[in-house]
């Protein structure tokens, strides 16, 4: 289906891994980010061959969601259009840590479609589209969306977006508004990679019949192993062929290069050569893409970029 899609064939391939990197570049804790240079640490990843930048979908800032970015503190589709802008082959994904891809019952599913197929005009094949039922009460709260149906609320959104970017006149009688003699503009001149995040409030098998991909939260390789197997048995007992798996890690990277794995919030902090080891276990099992969040280091983003890319990513390099 994605022979022809650049950043699909740049990211994922089965048997092989790549590497990404979550926005914000920076290692903020829990303090807020400062979102500085991240423009110019987005065209260093490129020029390294970090094949996607992720970003999270995040309304409001909840004091008790610990979060102090708030994804990114900007609205996800615009800066990441920004970045787009900014750079070259590196793809936008709209999907990370937690489940805040683009949260589908918090968006009108003819708006989001709108929205995708604009970025997809502008820069065609550089967009990862990663979807949610999302999880943050307060969103829901400030939207007015009932937070407990989220998970009927995401199918019936993704099906009509889904009509209304690749059918030409389609007839949608949905919920949402009645579509008839009418058609998106524009529309998507190839299928947008579409990465379902979490379970969507969804089971393994609604999984393995829909979505092209599935991205998990991050676990030790043994752990994610199980959910890779039920992942691709899912897909098999439907008739998929090869769809990717991907996975967001957090990172503390130290200065001793032989430093072996401690675990962290969502990650570890680990050594580059053990990291290394590290990636290949995960790629092993079947993990096709990975991309780190620096938020946690001790070390400045850049210093580690630095790192990952001259001595990691040769491991791991872009797809082309």
């Amino acid at each position: 289906m994605f022979n022809n899609h650049k950043s699909y064939n740049r990211m994922y391939r089965e048997g092989e891994l790549t590497l990404g990197l979550h926005i914000p570049l920076e290692n903020f804790k829990m303090r807020t980010p400062t979102l500085e240079r991240q423009v110019e640490l987005a065209q260093k990843a490129d020029d390294y061959g970090f094949t996607a930048l992720w970003l999270r979908d995040v309304l409001l800032k909840d004091p008790n969601f610990l979060d102090p970015a708030v994804g990114q503190i900007y609205d996800m589709l615009i800066y990441g259009t920004h970045l787009l802008g900014q750079t070259k082959n590196i793809a936008l994904g709209t999907s990370a840590l937690g489940t805040s891809a683009l949260v589908l019952p918090l968006r009108h599913p003819l708006r989001s479609a709108k929205e995708v197929a604009t970025i997809e005009a502008l820069f065609p094949e550089r967009l990862i589209l990663g979807i949610s039922s999302g999880d943050r009460r307060a969103d829901f709260k400030g939207l007015g969306v009932d937070h407990s149906t989220r998970g009927d609320q995401f199918k019936e959104s993704l099906r009509v977006m889904e009509q209304a970017l690749y059918n030409n006149y389609p007839t949608i009688d949905s919920p949402y508004g009645e579509v008839e003699q009418a058609t998106l503009v524009p529309r998507p001149k190839k299928r947008i990679p579409t990465m379902i995040t979490g379970f969507a409030q969804q089971d393994m098998d609604w999984l393995g019949a829909n979505g092209d991909g599935w991205m998990y939260y991050p676990q030790a390789p043994f752990a994610q192993q199980q959910v890779l197997d039920a992942w691709r048995a899912s897909g098999e007992a439907h008739g998929r062929a090869f769809r990717p798996f991907s996975m967001p890690i957090h990172l503390d990277l130290t200065h001793d290069p032989d430093e072996p794995p401690t675990p962290i919030r969502l990650g570890f902090r680990i050594g580059r050569n053990h990291l290394i080891k590290l990636l290949e276990s995960y790629r092993a099992i079947g993990v096709n893409h990975l991309f780190f969040a620096l938020f946690d280091g001790e070390r400045p983003a850049e210093e580690v970029i630095d790192e990952l890319g001259e001595y990691v990513l040769p491991h791991f390099p872009p797809l082309d």
